[in-house]
């Protein structure tokens, strides 16, 4: 991750009180979230790992020989949670929300996120928070800076997703539900001491104090942390005589361009910010500081339940409550199991003596399987004793058990595509519906991150994006990409001008003026949308089939299939500025052969007037076939069938001896232009 003003952090008196701050609000947050954590690294290894039996239990049954089986029921509704979240993507929008603002600089704004989505891979991010989420009570997601290339300055934002959520203490005294108010965060992650010998050679190696040092991991590193800090600051803001409202730092920005339009300050007054610096350090000392360009800490966690109870914040899983429901259900099915693995281990019964004449046999009757065991003359051969089957009461509290788990969870078979009681569709809809809602805490606790992380996005965007840079931005569909400059009003695009030729802006987007409303939509991505569309105009034209032939276009464009916008421009040949012009040549053509046929009628000779109509009857039935096959043709070919069409109709013998009682010359037919 790269930052603006990045200095070594020095040893002064400065530094020393900054260690000394984070330090003691490192040792708050960890005390803070201790409870929270040790429940999610205990819901993870249940729900995830399958680690679902006590040690003490396990120990005692196989001491005893008893199976201890795991059938993990909660991971599938885990699944079935998260995968729900990915195919209800979200979607970061942005809105004016002032006289300043504008919808078209909206509308770029929200292509510039879409390409940060794109460029970051920001679904990764997204589905690892969300999981962490479900399967522990909360993850994250962060922000950061990337330069684009390695010979360049310029610098993008990107969606970063955070690898261990066990790694990220936020503030202690924060009470949103977005980390929108966080004044400080930690991030804790293990250096390997070469790297660290190479970036810092004279650092101190007295590594951060932390509990996440795992025995697979060996002593070969150095733990630091990244510490944020958001501190509040007083800025001027200034109000301009053109009506625009700046801060001061915009204002120095531009001052040249505002003193040479005319521009000054009319009104001043002091508001209230935020800046925001990441320090580097080990327990010892400050490696780094680096400012942060926005207002927002740009770590945003992702929580799942949320529960405030006597002004702590309890963050559950999704498993927590039903974890005794599943460890009862593993109970007896592995009783099931030991009842049934005992038949082979049944008792043989018979009359005393009878087992003297193959005592060896006989005694691990129980266990082996023999080809025969020879028993005592004169005796009744023994007996197994019978199996009475399972009990079913275990049959009864294993399905019990089963029902505890679904009934906790909130989600039913029908949500999993089970077949259960429900027989009818609107009865499976219900509890498909049912489900939805219980789980929907979790989607709906997304979107309030993300749009914590629009907002961080947004504030960002003036600082990363500045003047004179062409910026990508991708349509909602994801297919159509196009550049943008940024600038500011009066501002020369870049790029040199041909002499005497005014300025184009309107390719020219300011995004330091306005402010901007963010929100977040949630439903299926513009893919599913647009193939559900064109499944319902199937359905439509069904029902109207004299539509099929006026949207069979919008139909081909919005099918998910190779060679659609192929097939959509056959349909649409309107859209093909050729195809346009061809049609536009046979128009005039057309109209040119009417005035002809308006002529001839006035002439005084039947067999003229029949030869002249047998002409305009077959250029008709050309020009009917031309627009039955002209779809499918080339421009070229269109072009050449045309000009074919027209030269035999004019160089008729009777259309030529037609015009001669004309009084007036005809008009001669405009001439078909090449297509370039």
């Amino acid at each position: 991750m790269d930052y603006e003003d990045h200095e070594e952090g020095g040893d002064d008196k400065d530094s020393e009180t900054r260690l000394e701050e984070a330090l003691e609000l490192y040792d708050r947050a960890v005390e803070c979230e201790r409870d929270n954590r040790e429940a999610a690294k205990e819901d993870i290894e249940f729900g995830l790992l399958s680690d679902q039996w006590d040690e003490t239990a396990r120990k005692n049954r196989d001491r005893e020989g008893k199976p201890c089986l795991t059938i993990n029921k909660v991971a599938p509704n885990i699944r079935q949670v998260v995968n729900d979240s990915r195919q209800n993507r979200p979607t970061i929008r942005v809105r004016p929300a002032d006289s300043a603002a504008d919808k078209e600089t909206a509308e770029v704004i929200n292509g510039l996120i879409r390409n940060i989505d794109v460029v970051s891979g920001s679904d990764i991010a997204y589905d690892t928070a969300v999981l962490q989420a479900v399967s522990g009570g909360f993850g994250y997601i962060r922000v950061g800076l990337q330069y684009v290339d390695n010979e360049s300055f310029e610098q993008d934002i990107v969606v970063e997703r955070v690898f261990d959520q066990f790694s990220v203490y936020g503030d202690p005294d924060s009470t949103s539900a977005d980390g929108s108010d966080w004044n400080c965060a930690f991030v804790i992650e293990r250096m390997p001491e070469k790297e660290f010998d190479a970036k810092y050679p004279k650092a101190d190696k007295n590594g951060w104090d932390t509990d996440k040092r795992h025995e697979y991991m060996d002593d070969d590193g150095v733990w630091i942390a990244e510490y944020w800090k958001r501190s509040e600051e007083i800025k001027p803001l200034y109000k301009l005589s053109d009506g625009d409202t700046v801060t001061e730092e915009v204002y120095n920005e531009n001052i040249e361009m505002y003193q040479a339009l005319g521009v000054q300050i009319v009104d001043e007054r002091q508001v209230q910010t935020h800046s925001v610096c990441q320090y580097i350090m080990t327990r010892g000392e400050i490696l780094e500081k680096n400012e942060w360009a926005g207002k927002y800490i740009p770590i945003i966690p992702v929580y799942g339940e949320e529960i405030i109870y006597e002004g702590k914040r309890i963050l559950k899983s999704m498993i927590r409550d039903a974890k005794d429901a599943q460890r009862n259900f593993n109970f007896w099915r592995s009783t099931g199991t030991e009842i049934i693995s005992l038949v082979s281990k049944a008792p043989y019964i018979g009359e005393e003596g009878a087992f003297d004449a193959d005592p060896v046999k006989w005694a691990s009757a129980n266990v082996k399987n023999y080809s025969y065991i020879e028993h005592k003359k004169g005796t009744l051969p023994p007996q197994r004793q019978p199996f009475a089957g399972v009990p079913a009461g275990v049959l009864q509290e294993a399905m019990n058990a089963a029902e505890d788990i679904d009934a906790t969870l909130g989600m039913f078979g029908a949500s999993r595509g089970e077949q259960d009681n429900a027989i009818s569709g609107r009865a499976i809809m219900a509890r498909q519906k049912e489900s939805d809602t219980g789980m929907f805490h979790f989607i709906d606790n997304r979107s309030r991150s993300l749009r914590q992380m629009g907002r961080v996005i947004v504030d960002l965007i003036p600082h990363v994006y500045q003047a004179g840079r062409i910026v990508r931005i991708v349509g909602e569909d994801g297919k159509k990409v196009s550049n943008v400059q940024v600038g500011v009003p009066g501002q020369m695009p870049q790029g040199q001008m041909p002499q005497g030729q005014m300025p184009d802006y309107s390719n020219v987007y300011d995004f330091n003026t306005g402010k901007y409303d963010v929100t977040v939509e949630i439903g299926p991505g513009y893919t599913s949308k647009r193939v559900e569309a064109a499944q319902q105009m199937i359905e439509f034209s069904r029902v109207v089939p004299e539509a099929a032939g006026k949207i069979g276009d919008l139909i081909a464009k919005n099918l998910d299939w190779p060679g659609a916008d192929e097939i959509e421009e056959r349909l649409n040949p309107t859209g093909n500025p050729q195809i346009a012009a061809l049609q536009q040549q046979m128009q005039q053509m057309q109209q040119m052969l009417q005035q002809q046929g308006q002529a001839l009628a006035a002439a005084q000779q039947d067999k003229q007037i029949d030869a002249a109509k047998l002409q305009i009857d077959g250029y008709n039935a050309e020009t009917n076939r031309l627009k039955l096959t002209q779809a499918a043709m080339t421009p070229e070919q269109v072009q050449t069938l045309v000009m074919q069409t027209l030269q035999q109709i004019l160089n008729s013998p009777d259309v030529l001896q037609a015009q001669q009682p004309m009084q007036q010359p005809m008009q001669q037919p405009p001439q078909p232009q090449g297509i370039m």
